[in-house]
């Protein structure tokens, strides 16, 4: 499989390119500045320069073109202010759903938060990006088009991954490594039997290939 991957430079993303490129698949990743290459390259995955904030459909759907699946990984980032949340965790997603589309790229993924939702009440930063998440989410559930699965981890940390989590429709809140989180990314990409599915995400005690063969199976 080809699996071009938006945010591709992100914590999670570098996971799960190393985790594509070292079973097989081809793994591209969407960066915002060239010198972020090399930490792409080094474990075999495609690096793609390209800016979310400014690219239009039409120069996403291009660098989309071939790809057996998308994964939405990107973010604004913790440091960032209420307009990137606008930008980057709504507007790019959006964008980059819109290219899938463009692209004729049924399987799409999308990383959002436990607790997005486009009703979330709030001024802070923090509940800006719940909304702009939650509006995300909404929109690429809205298209008929894409086969998406939205996927919302609890707390990240930066654990090593245990292979073993919770994933189902209502987990509660808690915590996962983001080793876990590219883990099961990984694996819902490669399950289209996941499609049509809001996911969350913690540790827990199932190993990852069984939880998402679960909710395939539901």
């Amino acid at each position: 499989m080809r699996i071009v991957i938006a945010g591709g430079h992100g914590q999670i993303a570098l996971r799960l390119e190393r985790l594509l490129v070292a079973r097989g698949d081809e793994a591209a990743g969407i960066i915002r500045k060239p010198e972020q290459a090399d930490e792409l390259r080094g474990p075999g995955a495609e690096p793609i320069v390209l800016d979310l904030e400014s690219a239009s459909v039409e120069e996403v759907a291009e660098r989309l073109e071939g790809a057996d699946a998308a994964v939405f990984a990107a973010g604004a980032g913790p440091g960032s202010g209420v307009g990137r949340k606008e930008t980057v965790d709504k507007a790019a997603a959006v964008l980059f759903a819109d290219a899938a589309v463009r692209a004729g790229v049924r399987r799409f993924v999308i990383v959002s938060s436990m607790g997005a939702d486009p009703a979330h009440e709030g001024d802070e930063i923090f509940d800006v990006y719940l909304r702009a998440k939650g509006e995300a989410d909404a929109y690429v559930r809205g298209l008929e088009a894409l086969d998406w699965t939205v996927l919302r981890p609890g707390q990240l940390t930066d654990d090593a991954g245990t292979g073993l989590v919770r994933l189902e429709a209502r987990t509660g809140r808690g915590p996962v490594p983001r080793d876990d989180v590219a883990a099961v990314l990984a694996e819902l990409v490669d399950t289209p039997a996941t499609a049509g599915l809001t996911l969350e995400l913690i540790s827990g005690a199932a190993p990852v290939s069984v939880a998402v063969k679960s909710v395939a199976g539901n």
